[in-house]
């Protein structure tokens, strides 16, 4: 079994540690070490499993040791990597028991994280370090990039082009043959029915732009 942490102690952070439970349930896979977090007000223990200190103590472990990211927003999932230099790190993908994945040309890329009740069906890109949280659905011929986030329930049609470090808010539409701009935010509930442009929050039915940031 390879030793595993947690990065981030938030709700999220903990659905992960139930995600692992429930992979070492079908197989022995991981030893969970604990949790590490940069918020000053963390506890000494979650579920059961111990706080063990801040993301730069993390980055000076000195054995082998899989990392797993229990953070939504796709900005922090990468500037916390960019600061992890640490050769003893490692990031596995980690795949709930109960997805359904495709045969046919799919790429999953490290420190991926597919949650409960997923579905992939066939020649689907995914990145380094996506989030699809639970009962989420990829479609074919479907590229999604590094640091993405998809809250529960989305449904992402075929020949969807999504950039690096979007976020989808939970149970958002986005139909077939679309592409959305890097760092956009589409918003809960809403329909992406036309091609949305970088660094912009997009909500509603359908998805329209409302503001654009940095």
């Amino acid at each position: 079994m390879k030793n595993i942490v947690i990065i981030g102690v938030g709700g999220f952070g903990r659905e992960v540690k139930v995600l692992i439970d429930q992979i070492n349930k079908k197989e022995k896979a991981y030893t969970i070490l604990g949790f590490y977090d940069d918020a000053l007000d963390c506890k000494p223990h979650y579920n059961g499993i111990p706080f063990l200190g801040t993301i730069d103590q993390l980055n000076k472990v000195t054995t082998s040791t899989s990392v797993a990211l229990g953070i939504g927003d796709p900005a922090t999932k990468a500037k916390i990597i960019k600061r992890l230099d640490n050769k003893n790190l490692s990031f596995p993908t980690l795949i709930h028991p109960s997805v359904q994945i495709g045969d046919d040309e799919i790429t999953i890329g490290q420190g991926t994280i597919i949650c409960g009740s997923c579905i992939l069906t066939c020649n689907i890109e995914i990145g380094s370090f996506v989030t699809l949280n639970l009962c989420c659905t990829v479609g074919h011929d479907t590229t999604i990039k590094d640091f993405a986030s998809f809250m529960p329930s989305v449904n992402i049609s075929g020949e969807v082009l999504i950039e690096e470090q979007v976020y989808v808010g939970t149970g958002a539409k986005i139909i077939n043959q679309l592409q959305i701009g890097k760092g956009t935010i589409v918003g809960a509930g809403a329909v992406v029915s036309k091609t949305l442009p970088p660094n912009c929050t997009a909500v509603g039915i359908p998805a329209r732009p409302i503001k654009f940031h940095e």
